[in-house]
C-alpha cells in the first residue's frame, strides 16, 4: 500500500508538472528537456533488456507498469529536470513548488533588490535636485544588512533544496546552479567585509550581483537572453558598418569645417561641434539619433547651404538606412519566435500527459487468449485527481469527462484530450435578471438593461468631458483665486446626479449581482461612488455654487483643489467608452495580452537598469554639486550658455542615489537632448564619462527598444490575423468556452508524432519502454 502511495504520489507531481505548462504561465519560452531518472527509487525494479537500455517497471500492481517522470522549467518558478524520487524527496518536492514556498522566494528577491532605494546613498528625499534635496535618512549600519543577510540566507535555503532535488551529478552540470551557488559565496563574503569596515567600504560587489537573483529564477528570461546572443553577431555585423559610417563622416567632417588660410574669421562649426576628432564623434553619435538636429548644422549651413548635404547625407545613411536595417534583422531572428515558442510549449504538453499516462497505464485480458487492452483506470485517474492542485472549474470539468468513461481503459488519445479542457476558461454566465410583474417596470427594465441606454451614457460623459476642456481652454491664463466655478460646480452636480441616477437605474435592470458582474460597471460604480462623496464633501464644506463662487479655503483641500479632484476622475471615467468600441477595445485587450508573452523582456530591461544604476552611482556620484552659495540657479542663468546642462536646469539629472540614477538613466535612452548630459558629465568628471552612456545608449535604445519593437510586430501580426481569430459558431459548445493563446493557433501548429514523444522517452540510457 505504501508503495502504491508513493507511486499515486509521483502521478500526482507528473500531472502538476502538465499544468504547469496548460496554464500558460510555463512552457512558451522555457525548457523542452524530458528527464527520466528513476534508479534508487523504493518502488521501482530494474530489468536489464539489453546493455544500452534498461526497463523500470513499478510493483504497485500485479501488472508491470513503466513509470516514467519527467521535470521542466517554469517561467516564472525554476524546476530542475532532474530530481529524486523517494518518498521524502517528493514531499520536498510538492512542499518548495508550492504558492507559499514560491511566493516567499518571490518577495525575497523583490526585498534585496528594493534594498536600493533605502541604502547609503538613501533615495528618501522629496526631490532629486542638487539645489533643494535636504539630507536623506541614512539607515544605521547593521539595519539594512541584516535584513539583506535574511535574504541571501534564503537563497543559501533555495539553492540548498535545488542541490538536493536534482543531485550532485546534475548539479555539477548545471552553469545556471554553479553560477548560483558562485554569487551567494562572493555576496556572503562582501557582506562580511562590509560589516567590519562598518559598512564605510568604498564599493559593495554585491550590489551589483542582486538582479542575477531576479534572472535565474526565470526561466523565460534565460530563453530570451539566449536569443538575445543568437542575435548579436548579426547585431554586431551592423554596429560595425554604423562604426565604420561614424568614423568616415567623422574624419570627412574635421577635414571639411577646418580653417582656411583666406577665412578671415573663425569657423563656428567647428569651434562647437569639430573642435577635435572626440568631440565630432561625438557630435556626429548624437546626431545619428536626431537629438541635436538641427542644431548640429546650423552653424555650417548658415554660412553655406551646400554643407546640408553633408548632414543630410549622414542622416540618411545612419538613422533611415542603417539603424532601420538593425530593426530588421533583429525581427527577422525573432520572426516566428512567437511560434516556436507556442509548438515547444505544445510539445512539452504532449510529452507530459505522455508520461503522466505511462505512469497510471495498466494492463487488461490474458496473453494467447484476448489481445491485452492497454489503458488508464477512470478510478486510478480520479484517485490522483483528488490530490492535484488546480482551478476547481478545471478540476470539476475534467472529472466529468472522466466520469463519462465508467470503467472502461483511456487510450493515449483520450486520456491527451481529457488535458484539453485545460486549454478553455469557462465564461462566467451573468445572473439572471430581476424578474417583475408590472408591464410598466418590465419595459422600464427593457429599456435601461439595453445597450443603446450605455451608448446614451457615453455620449452625457463626452459632453461632460467636452465641457471640462472648454473651461481649462477659456481659464488657462487666470489665477486660480480669480476663477469663477459658478457654471463649472453647476454642470459638475448635474453630471454626478445623472451618474448616480445610471447607475441606480442599471442596477434596477439588472439586479445588483447582475451588474457587478460586468467588470465595467464595478470601475464605472466605483468611480461615481467617489464623485457623489467628494461632491458631498464639497457641498458641505463650500456650500452650493452661485455666481462668484470663490470661499476660502477650508479643511485640507481648496475649492479649486476639490474641483479639479473631481474632473480627473470625471477624465479616468470616460475610458468606459473602450468596451463598447469595438477597434478600440481589440486594440486594447490586444495590448493587455502582450504584457504576459513579454514580461520577460521587462525583467531583461529591469536587470540592465539596475547594473548600470549601481555602476553610475559607483562612478558619478556626488561629482554634480549645486551652485556655490545659492539654492536657486535664476541669477546665474544669464552666464551659462544656452541649451547647457546649467541653463536647461537639468541638476535632477544625477547618480546621487539609486531612484534619481534610474530617471536619468531612462533620459538617457530616450534620447531627447542627452547630448546635454553626455557634455555635462564630461565637464564634470571627465572624457572617459562619455563610454558610460554610449554603451547604455547601445544596450538600452538601440538593442533592446529594437528587440522590443520586433516582438510587438511578431504577436500583433500573429494576434490580428483574420485567419487566427475565426469565433466559433454562436451556440456552440466552444462558443462558451475562452480560447487560450496556444487553442487559439492550434490549427497552425504541428501536432507532435508519437514516435517522436516515444523516442523522447526513451532517449534516455537508462530507461526503456516494453511496450
Amino acid at each position: 500500500m505504501a508503495r502504491q502511495d508513493l507511486c499515486i504520489d509521483q502521478a500526482v507531481v507528473f500531472i502538476e508538472d502538465a499544468i504547469q505548462v496548460f496554464s500558460g504561465t510555463g512552457g512558451i519560452l522555457g525548457n523542452d528537456t524530458v528527464v527520466l531518472e528513476m534508479r534508487g527509487h523504493p518502488c521501482m525494479e530494474e530489468k536489464r533488456a539489453s546493455q544500452r537500455h534498461s526497463c523500470v517497471f513499478c510493483k504497485h500492481s500485479s501488472f508491470w507498469t513503466p513509470c516514467l517522470t519527467f521535470g521542466k522549467c517554469l517561467v516564472c518558478w525554476y524546476r530542475s529536470i532532474f530530481h529524486r524520487m523517494d518518498a521524502r524527496s517528493m514531499c520536498l518536492y510538492r512542499w518548495y513548488y508550492s504558492n507559499l514556498c514560491q511566493r516567499t522566494l518571490s518577495f525575497t528577491i523583490f526585498l534585496i533588490l528594493f534594498l536600493a532605494f533605502i541604502e547609503t546613498p538613501s533615495s528618501l528625499t522629496r526631490t532629486a535636485d542638487v539645489r533643494y534635496r535636504s539630507l536623506p535618512w541614512e539607515p544605521p549600519c547593521g539595519l539594512m544588512e541584516g535584513v539583506e543577510l535574511l535574504c541571501l540566507l534564503v537563497f543559501v535555503a533555495d539553492v540548498s533544496v535545488k542541490g538536493y532535488l536534482v543531485g550532485w551529478s546534475q548539479f555539477q552540470r548545471n552553469l545556471w546552479l554553479l553560477a548560483y551557488l558562485t554569487v551567494l559565496v562572493v555576496s556572503l563574503v562582501d557582506w562580511t567585509v562590509s560589516l567590519s569596515l562598518l559598512c564605510q567600504e568604498p564599493l559593495r560587489m554585491r550590489r551589483l550581483l542582486r538582479p542575477f537573483f531576479l534572472l535565474q529564477n526565470s526561466s523565460m528570461m534565460k530563453k530570451t537572453l539566449k536569443c538575445i546572443r543568437s542575435s548579436l553577431p548579426d547585431m554586431a555585423s551592423v554596429g560595425l558598418l554604423l562604426a565604420i559610417h561614424l568614423c568616415l563622416f567623422t574624419t570627412f567632417g574635421m577635414l571639411l569645417f577646418t580653417v582656411g588660410e583666406k577665412d578671415m574669421e573663425p569657423n563656428r562649426e567647428r569651434l562647437a561641434y569639430f573642435r577635435s576628432l572626440p568631440e565630432a564623434l561625438t557630435s556626429l553619435l548624437v546626431l545619428l539619433t536626431t537629438a541635436n538636429n538641427p542644431d548640429v548644422m546650423i552653424p555650417a549651413y548658415s554660412k553655406n547651404r551646400a554643407y546640408a548635404i553633408f548632414f543630410v547625407v549622414f542622416t540618411m545613411i545612419g538613422s533611415l538606412f542603417l539603424m532601420n536595417l538593425l530593426t530588421a534583422i533583429i525581427y527577422n531572428q525573432f520572426r516566428g519566435y512567437l511560434m516556436k515558442s507556442l509548438q515547444t510549449s505544445l510539445f512539452r504538453r504532449r510529452l507530459g500527459t505522455r508520461a503522466a499516462y505511462e505512469v497510471l497505464s495498466s494492463r487488461l485480458g490474458q496473453a494467447g487468449a484476448t489481445p491485452e487492452a492497454v489503458g488508464v483506470k477512470p478510478q486510478n485517474f480520479l484517485q490522483v485527481l483528488q490530490k492535484v492542485q488546480m482551478t476547481n472549474s478545471h478540476k470539476q470539468a475534467i472529472m466529468e469527462k472522466v466520469h463519462s468513461y465508467n470503467d472502461t481503459l483511456l487510450s493515449a488519445d483520450e486520456f491527451q484530450k481529457v488535458f484539453d479542457e485545460l486549454d478553455k476558461s469557462v465564461i462566467k454566465e451573468h445572473p439572471l435578471k430581476p424578474q417583475y410583474q408590472s408591464p410598466f417596470l418590465q419595459t422600464a427594465q427593457f429599456l435601461f438593461s439595453h445597450y443603446y441606454f450605455d451608448y446614451l451614457g457615453n455620449i452625457i460623459a463626452l459632453g461632460n468631458l467636452v465641457s471640462i476642456c472648454v473651461f481649462l481652454v477659456q481659464d488657462a491664463d487666470v489665477l486660480p483665486r480669480n476663477r469663477d466655478d459658478f457654471v463649472l460646480g453647476i454642470l459638475d452636480c448635474i453630471f454626478i446626479l445623472y451618474y448616480v441616477l445610471e447607475l441606480l437605474l442599471k442596477v434596477f435592470a439588472l439586479g445588483p449581482w447582475g451588474y457587478l458582474s460586468y467588470p465595467s460597471n464595478v470601475c464605472d460604480g466605483l468611480l461615481t461612488s467617489i464623485l457623489l462623496v467628494l461632491e458631498i464633501s464639497t457641498l458641505a464644506v463650500y456650500g452650493f455654487p452661485h455666481p462668484r463662487w470663490k470661499p476660502e479655503t477650508l479643511g485640507l483641500l481648496s475649492l479649486w483643489d476639490m474641483t479639479r479632484l473631481v474632473n480627473m476622475l470625471i477624465v479616468f471615467r470616460f475610458l468606459r467608452i473602450i468596451p463598447n468600441m469595438k477597434p478600440m477595445a481589440m486594440v486594447v485587450s490586444t495590448v493587455l495580452g502582450l504584457v504576459q508573452n513579454l514580461r520577460a523582456f521587462g525583467g531583461i530591461l529591469v536587470v540592465v537598469y539596475y547594473v548600470f544604476a549601481i555602476v553610475g552611482i559607483s562612478l558619478f556620484r556626488g561629482t554634480i554639486v549645486a551652485p556655490f552659495g545659492n539654492s536657486s540657479l535664476a541669477p546665474a542663468n544669464g552666464s551659462a550658455s544656452c541649451g547647457s546642462f546649467e541653463q536647461l536646469e537639468y541638476w535632477a539629472n544625477n547618480f546621487d542615489d539609486f531612484a534619481a540614477a534610474l530617471v536619468t538613466l531612462w533620459n538617457v535612452m530616450v534620447v531627447n537632448n542627452w547630448q546635454v548630459i553626455l557634455d555635462a558629465y564630461e565637464r564634470y568628471v571627465g572624457p572617459w564619462s562619455k563610454i558610460y552612456f554610449v554603451l547604455w545608449w547601445l544596450v538600452s535604445s538601440v538593442i533592446w527598444v529594437n528587440l522590443f519593437l520586433a516582438l510587438l510586430l511578431e504577436n500583433f501580426l500573429h494576434r490580428w490575423d483574420p485567419q487566427n481569430h475565426e469565433q466559433p459558431p454562436a451556440g456552440s459548445v466552444e462558443a462558451a468556452y475562452q480560447m487560450s493563446e496556444e487553442l487559439m493557433f492550434r490549427d497552425i501548429l504541428e501536432e507532435p508524432r508519437e514516435e517522436e514523444l516515444t523516442e523522447k522517452l526513451c532517449r534516455h540510457p537508462h530507461l526503456w519502454l516494453c511496450r
